[in-house]
């Protein structure tokens, strides 16, 4: 459990400084940052203002996928052209059904945007901003009563009321809080009698101006550590890519293993499992972009190297026994196939 911690916390810290997250905490918006990388593609920040408006503590959030916060009312189509998006690597803006801690439900804008790194060009963390849509006063199936997302009992209901207490009318006053009951249980249930809501240009730009002080921000604290990100991916040549829908696929598989390209110089790791990366202590900065030969040390046996390099260059599988170096220098031996 506490190696998984470090890793989340790592995917923040290392990447960007340690000062970051005191720095996102500053900014007002409702937002989290996910790292495609990681197995499930997880929740490493979430903002003070998204675990207030959604009524979580960070220990609740950090770790967790994000579907944790879908529920019956949620758009599953939405929820497909989100993970299309991610697929493709390319942001989206969508007005979504979520749900909060307690169970109620909101209707919200989601606005979500990859980040890259300058340096290679992979999608590093998606992050997204939440934004709640402040609905319009409307018609509910032909009653003449109108609710806002920020009151459940709405001022017409009162205003019944009070008229028909003036009235001395008991009967009428008892069909109008039937009714408030009634329009309060339909709430509780869900969002399934609303129409869909559609967020304000107004929202739109809430949303655009929140993102764009979120990248400034991961932009600035990346310069600190040389490993710089940018908000759109750079054209690079020569450099291997994983899309992040195939990150999401691989990190799934739990056995320690690396992906490297043939194609580029030097044959390159494109890709590292967690578990690799708990096998041997190293980071993943540390590992993707290098060629293998950085296990190996001064007892691996140099025939099993040969093999595997003559495996290569035939284009065969081979399985061979060898003898790398963990990042503190301890040995350890693998079957490398």
């Amino acid at each position: 459990m506490e190696s998984e911690l470090g890793l989340l916390e790592q995917s923040i810290n290392s990447r960007y400084s340690l000062w970051v997250q005191e720095a996102l905490n500053d900014l007002p918006d409702s937002f989290t940052v996910t790292d495609p990388c990681i197995s499930g593609q997880p929740i490493v920040f979430a903002s003070k203002g998204f675990l207030k408006m959604m009524g979580y503590s960070k220990t609740e959030v950090i770790g967790r996928n994000g579907r944790i916060f879908q529920g019956p009312g949620t758009c599953r189509r939405s929820v497909m052209e989100i993970r299309e998006a991610i697929r493709e690597e390319r942001g989206i803006q969508i007005n979504l059904v979520n749900y909060r801690r307690d169970g109620t439900p909101f209707w919200m804008l989601f606005h979500m945007c990859p980040v890259f790194s300058k340096e290679d060009g992979r999608v590093i963390h998606f992050v997204g901003v939440q934004v709640p849509i402040l609905r319009k006063p409307r018609r509910r199936n032909g009653v003449g009563l109108v609710y806002e997302e920020e009151s459940r009992v709405n001022e017409s209901v009162y205003g019944s009321c009070r008229r028909e207490v003036c009235s001395d009318s008991l009967v009428d006053l008892g069909r109008a809080l039937s009714l408030e009951c009634a329009l309060d249980d339909a709430d509780n249930r869900g969002l399934e009698i609303e129409e869909t809501c559609e967020a304000s240009e107004l929202e739109k730009r809430r949303a655009a101006s929140a993102m764009n002080n979120i990248l400034s921000v991961l932009t600035y604290y990346s310069e600190s550590t040389g490993r710089l990100v940018c908000g759109k991916r750079c054209n690079l040549t020569g450099v291997g890519l994983l899309s992040s829908s195939l990150n999401i696929s691989l990190g799934r598989i739990k056995q320690s293993f690396v992906l490297t390209d043939p194609h580029l110089p030097d044959m390159p790791v494109v890709y590292a499992s967690e578990a690799f990366f708990k096998l041997t202590g190293y980071a993943r900065h540390e590992v993707l972009g290098h060629n293998c030969r950085f296990l190996s040390g001064e007892d691996t046996d140099s025939s099993a190297i040969y093999r595997i390099k003559e495996s290569v260059q035939n284009e065969k599988a081979c399985t061979v026994r060898i003898l790398n170096y963990r990042l503190l220098l301890n040995y350890y031996s693998i079957s490398c196939k």
